[in-house]
Formats: structure tokens, sequence, C-alpha cells
């Protein structure tokens, strides 16, 4: 009947000119529409529609779960970077205050070194002036004894002759 109403309207349409569309409803042909829609509903439903609705629901739960976990980590790793940082800090202090006591004792070494050097430097300045005097002393007394003596050898080449004296 659906079939014989459309072969109807679709010679009517080849037919008329004036450029409207006639389309003749019967009653049986929404009935008929209506029962085949539901049909097709009661068909589809649980072979399409709910599968898919499974399967979006499936999606969303997954989707919500991967942000949960996604967030999980994130606290976690924003957790292990604190800590990370917080044992950082502790390390570099506990070198600085290494660092400074080491840097204390070198300075002390240092200047117990120093004071060392500087105390035989002194001693050894001072052994080296005792002795310079002890030699200049020693010479002059040699001197004084050549000087008669020389002082005759150099008159003797000045003049040409033997000084006596």
């Amino acid at each position: 009947m659906l079939l014989a109403g459309l072969n109807d309207a679709s010679a009517r349409l080849s037919q008329s000119s004036g450029g409207g569309v006639e389309v003749d409803f019967h009653p049986w042909s929404v009935a008929i529409v209506m029962v085949l829609f539901l049909v097709l509903w009661g068909i589809l439903k649980p072979v399409l529609f709910e599968p898919m609705l499974k399967l979006f629901e499936e999606r969303e739960r997954r989707i919500d779960g991967a942000k949960l976990q996604a967030r999980k980590i994130d606290e976690k790793s924003a957790g292990a970077l604190a800590k990370y940082e917080a044992e950082m800090a502790k390390a570099q202090a506990s070198a600085n205050v290494e660092r400074d006591q080491l840097r204390a004792e070198g300075l002390k070494t240092e200047n117990e070194i120093l004071s060392k050097v500087r105390a035989a430097t002194a001693i050894a300045l001072e052994e080296g002036k005792k002795k310079a005097q002890e030699e200049a002393t020693r010479v002059r007394v040699d001197l004084k004894a050549q000087s008669t003596d020389l002082a005759k050898q150099l008159a003797s080449r000045v003049l040409g002759r033997e000084v006596q004296g």
C-alpha cells in the first residue's frame, strides 16, 4: 500500500506542470511508518544503541581514571621535587659549613706555617748579621795588621822606589 501511494505520487509529480508537489497521506501510511520505526528501534536499541552508550560510558570512565591517575602522579612528583629540593638545600648547607671549617683550618695552618717561617727567617737573619759583623771585625783586625805593610807596598809602587819605615 505504501508502495502504491509512492507510485501514485510520483506519477502525479511527473504530470503536474504547476511546480507544486501534491502528497497524499493515507491514515494507514502514518501507522505503518510508526510501526516500522518502533520495530527498527526495538532491533537497533540492543544491537547498536546500548553497546554504543556502554562504549561512551567506558571511555568517559577511562578518561576520568586517567585524569585521576595523572593528578596522583603530578602530586607525587611535586612531593618528590619538594623532598629533593629540601635534601639539596640541606646538603648545600652542610657543604657550606664543611667548606667554611676547612677554609678556617687552612687559614690557621697557613698562619702557623708563616709564623714559623718568619721566626726561622728572623733567626737566620740575626745569625747572618752576627756572622757578617764577626767577619767584618776579623777583616778589620787583619787589615789593621796588614795596613802598614800594604801602605809601604802602595807607596813603593806610587813612588817607584823602595820605602823604609
